[in-house]
């Protein structure tokens, strides 16, 4: 399907009949716009004049009798220049009297109440979640990391006195210019008195929140609209966004999950020939090519090699006849190694140090059950079994089972904006 979006080339058709102009028994203006329809065309546009002529040069108006009425018509549709002209050549010989015209036009702007099939028009405010962990600018990353922790968030909006957004704090932050040592998702899975040891490093720190926090914040607005928020995030590559009221105050956080969800939850299927043009259509429509693997025979050491090169959280797992079996984390790493272990594989994982000897291999390490699709299935239906499956990754696989790609939250969320042109 050719993609209509912005910079691209696009042409305007414009086909001007009369009212009573007929095609087999049936009115020519609903014909025509029937014939686009089932064509896949991005949309079609009808206007009725008040008042014409044409090659007979007899003037019809709106201000005669009833009856008499034999008014201008002219249907208008913008597409790619590939649609336009098959659809010349459908509505060529339907026009036996009346004049068809193309001109190329620049898109500007091309939306859509529904993004694949996301439904764009709906608003923030039912969808966002409202029970939210916040921080504050002047508590220290000891107190904030130890709250994140305790709530399992890996991002909380720092918020001032009157719960104006000042900024935003992530677990990446943190690792980036606090000092902590791993990604929440790791974190949790270390046992108590590992984290213990990891929060007392941070006691001493002088650094507060305002310090090393994002800002200013990406914000929406609890009034806006599903499709302009998700287009937002994902311009910017975001998984969440504070939302606020009307006087910039916290209400709520919009995440990649939430919107997800949405697609999950509503039964609506989208014909294809009404979606809008260059929609995706399959996970092989949006997957990922680059498939950071290893053996179901690995070792630990080859496992963190892997992760480094692959600049990669999880690795897909496959066996002998290169079928996908297990998908591997870090964080499967951390909590599955002998405790022994865990504090050289943690250093090895930041690449300041070498992995500690062991014979675990990728199988005893892997979460097993890994979920997999064909390049065909629809987008929705394997974004409804990942959220089902609370699985964040997906993998595509030929009919021999061997991966070809891999599908993520992300590209699922990008999936939903496809085509779409709001800027």
């Amino acid at each position: 399907m050719p993609d209509l979006s912005l910079n691209k080339k696009a042409k305007r058709l414009r086909i001007y009949i009369s009212e009573r102009d007929r095609w087999h028994g049936v009115a020519l203006d609903t014909a025509i716009l029937m014939v686009m329809r089932e064509s896949g065309t991005a949309g079609a546009t009808e206007f009725h004049g008040i008042q014409g002529f044409g090659a007979h040069s007899l003037i019809h108006t709106v201000r005669q009798e009833v009856g008499a009425i034999d008014l201008p018509v002219v249907i208008e549709a913008v597409d790619t220049p590939e649609k336009i002209a098959s659809l010349v050549e459908l509505v060529y010989p339907m026009v036996r009297e009346g004049l068809i015209t193309t001109e190329d036009v620049e898109i500007v702007k091309y939306t859509h109440r529904y993004l694949n099939p996301l439904p764009a028009d709906k608003s923030i405010s039912e969808v966002m979640t409202r029970a939210v962990v916040t921080l504050t600018p002047g508590m220290t990353v000891h107190e904030a990391w130890a709250l994140m922790l305790k709530e399992q968030v890996k991002a909380a909006p720092v918020i001032d006195a009157e719960r104006r957004v000042a900024g935003i704090l992530t677990d990446e932050d943190l690792l980036e210019r606090a000092g902590i040592q791993q990604r929440l998702s790791v974190a949790i899975r270390m046992d108590a008195e590992e984290l213990n040891q990891e929060l007392h490093s941070l006691q001493s720190s002088p650094l507060k929140v305002s310090d090393v926090m994002t800002q200013p914040a990406v914000t929406a607005a609890e009034d806006e609209m599903l499709g302009e928020v998700t287009t937002r995030m994902v311009k910017h590559g975001l998984k969440r966004l504070p939302v606020v009221d009307g006087a910039g105050r916290l209400v709520g956080v919009i995440s990649r999950l939430d919107i997800l969800r949405q697609v999950a939850q509503i039964d609506y299927v989208v014909p294809a020939q009404h979606l809008h043009t260059g929609a995706v259509q399959t996970v092989a429509d949006i997957m990922s090519s680059h498939i950071p693997m290893v053996s179901q025979d690995d070792d630990l050491a080859l496992i963190i090699e892997k992760f480094s090169q692959s600049d990669s959280y999880r690795l897909i797992v496959v066996d002998g006849e290169g079928k996908a079996v297990g998908l591997i984390s870090d964080s499967d790493v951390v909590a599955r190694v002998q405790p022994a272990k865990r504090r050289g594989v943690l250093a090895a994982l930041r690449n300041i140090g070498k992995p500690p000897a062991g014979r675990e291999t990728a199988f005893d390490l892997m979460s097993p059950g890994v979920i997999t699709a064909s390049p065909e299935t629809p987008v929705v239906d394997a974004l409804k079994r990942m959220l089902a499956e609370s699985r964040k990754w997906l993998v595509v696989v030929n009919a021999q089972g061997q991966p070809l790609g891999l599908v993520d939250r992300q590209l699922m969320l990008e999936a939903m904006v496809a085509g779409n042109t709001t800027v």
